[in-house]
């Protein structure tokens, strides 16, 4: 079993075959687009689930990972010609929604802060450049009194 370190290289590397390979070898224009989000193979190096996404978002998905199972071949032989393994894995791919979901985030929080307004900060809560520590300072007559644990 490899070690740790050595899996993550795998996964680094055929990430990047991938992403060349998608990006410069295949003409197929279903996989226009297409972006190698994330790859892992598992501890056995019998499979390599490489995860993908599309800047049109997921309603290309079925159509982008039809093109992948039909191109599955050349990609294995591909990364076999770059990768030194006994056995190049087999390759599964998946849908990866994170990317679509980041966007919707960044949407969401953009229309909050719109709406929200620079108007809604109080005077005691905006930052004073001055104020090195950036906390209140402690009134004396609170220390004279002996409120103040020390």
């Amino acid at each position: 079993m490899p070690s740790v370190l050595r899996m993550k290289r795998i996964n680094d590397r055929i990430k990047e075959i991938m992403s060349m390979v998608l990006l410069a070898k295949i003409e197929d224009p279903r996989l226009l687009g297409v972006t190698v989000t994330d790859v892992k193979v598992d501890r056995e190096l019998d499979y390599a689930n490489i995860y993908v996404s599309a800047i049109e978002g997921e309603q290309r998905a079925e159509e982008v990972l039809d093109a992948l199972k039909h191109a599955r071949g050349f990609l294995r032989f591909e990364i076999s010609q770059e990768i030194d393994l006994r056995i190049t894995p087999k390759l599964r791919f998946f849908w990866d929604p994170t990317p679509e979901k980041a966007a919707r985030i960044d949407d969401l929080l953009a229309e909050w802060r719109s709406e929200s307004g620079p108007d809604e900060l109080d005077d005691e809560d905006e930052f004073d450049p001055e104020d090195e520590d950036g906390f209140d300072e402690i009134d004396n007559e609170d220390d004279e009194n002996g409120d103040i644990d020390q």
